[in-house]
């Protein structure tokens, strides 16, 4: 699978006639992290997106720290599509940030092949629920670190990993959620971890 993601044409292409096995992806992570922006730089459509302007309301309520120039928000889901081939589509959902949104992320779980967690280093106790949710469920994912310009401190993957508390068998890979290949790395880390996940477990006894 990871090669078919890796061939994949430049330009917007129409899902394919012959297509009939959908496979879900969810990206999930802090508020401005760069979800919106890796579902928009990889997808082979146009994105759908429910990005509304910021207003009044969220103040006191969103934490905008380390992002203050944002002035838009998702509130519900982004979505996009990938072919990995004539039959088979990837189906990106990006998850909403802010924690009143949270409560949709179980449903968006649901029927989930894996997930990309997008971390902010700048902000990085964000990615804790994203985590504990994902574990809870039992859903294969992968890490994704969005190295940001203003990123002074640029922590190594290591750091990243023992400040997580991430287990060993969870790939963690950096990425930049707004150039497309970098985004198509970040699924392939997916699907092979996927991949290997499922292959060991029919290797059990």
């Amino acid at each position: 699978m990871g090669s078919a993601i890796s061939e994949l044409p430049a330009h917007r292409t129409p899902l394919a006639d012959a297509a009939e096995t959908g496979l879900k992806i969810v990206v999930v992570g802090g508020f401005g992290v760069g979800k919106t922006t890796l579902v928009r730089s990889v997808s082979e459509i146009r994105p759908l997106n429910t990005e509304e302007v910021m207003t009044e309301a969220g103040v006191g309520i969103d934490e905008t720290s380390g992002v203050a120039a944002k002035s838009t928000t998702t509130v519900a889901f982004d979505f996009g599509r990938i072919s990995l081939n004539d039959t088979m589509v990837l189906y990106l959902f990006g998850a909403p940030g802010q924690k009143r949104f949270w409560f949709l992320w179980d449903r968006l779980f649901s029927g989930t092949l894996g997930a990309v967690v997008l971390v902010d280093t700048r902000r990085m106790d964000d990615s804790w629920y994203a985590i504990d949710r994902l574990e809870h469920h039992g859903t294969p994912f992968v890490v994704a670190v969005n190295r940001f310009d203003d990123d002074a401190a640029h922590h190594s993957l290591d750091e990243i990993r023992q400040a997580l508390a991430l287990p060993d068998h969870v790939p963690m890979i950096d990425c930049d959620a707004r150039v497309r290949q970098s985004g198509k790395d970040v699924l392939i880390t997916l699907v092979d971890h996927v991949y290997t996940l499922a292959t060991a477990q029919e290797a059990t006894p």
